[in-house]
This record gives C-alpha cells, sequence and structure tokens, in this order.
C-alpha cells in the first residue's frame, strides 16, 4: 500500500542517534507524554492519542521524535502506528530510555483513549 506521505518517513540509523537531539525532542511535556504512552502501549496510532492539541501539532510532535530516533512509524492504509525504539536506543546508549521513563514517573501519565489501536 502507498504511503499517505509524498516523502517518505525518515528514521535515523542507530549509529546516527544522537543524544543531544534526542534528550531535547523529550523537553517537552507532549513529546515526552507520548513516549511514556508508548512504553506502556507500544504500536499506538497516531489517532489513538488523546489530543490535547490540534492535529498538525501533533503532528509536529511525531516528527520531531522520529527525526531525534526515539520512535519509529509506519503506515498501514490511511493509519500511521508508532512504536519506542527500545532495542535501538539501548545498542546505541544503555539504560538511556529507562532512565527517562523512570524520572518520568510523577511528571507525566500516560494518554488514555478508548479508540487506541
Amino acid at each position: 500500500m502507498a504511503s499517505r506521505t509524498a516523502s517518505p518517513l525518515v528514521h535515523p540509523d542507530t549509529d546516527d542517534l544522537d543524544l543531544f537531539k534526542i534528550m531535547s525532542a523529550l523537553t517537552d511535556e507532549t513529546r515526552l507524554t507520548i513516549v511514556v504512552t508508548l512504553s506502556v502501549s507500544p504500536g499506538l496510532a497516531c489517532s489513538g492519542f488523546t489530543q490535547d492539541v490540534t492535529a498538525s501539532v501533533l503532528t509536529r510532535h511525531f516528527r520531531v521524535l522520529r527525526e531525534a530516533g526515539l520512535i519509529r512509524q509506519h503506515d498501514v492504509g490511511t493509519r500511521r502506528f508508532n512504536t519506542l525504539r527500545k532495542e535501538d536506543l539501548d545498542q546505541r546508549f544503555p539504560g538511556l530510555l529507562d532512565l527517562v521513563l523512570k524520572e518520568s514517573v510523577g511528571r507525566v501519565e500516560p494518554y488514555v483513549n478508548g479508540e487506541c489501536a
């Protein structure tokens, strides 16, 4: 099936993951909440997230996370699914994602939505 977008999704290679891009992406509370949500509900479609922001803003947050190497996205029909790149992150920066998730407890809560994939 053809992609939803005219341009392909860009995912950096594991060796190209940059610690400062990753940490910069995580400074935003919405993006941190997306990461926390994907840690407990892997494989959610973009439509499965509570949209406290407009769709275009949410799309930008997903793009920042994808380009930083925190998430992988793939299209199935008209839906875009998201997963954390835990194995890649652990290979490049062992324990980083676990530390981020541990430190996020009490700071952000995962999104809850009855329409999750």
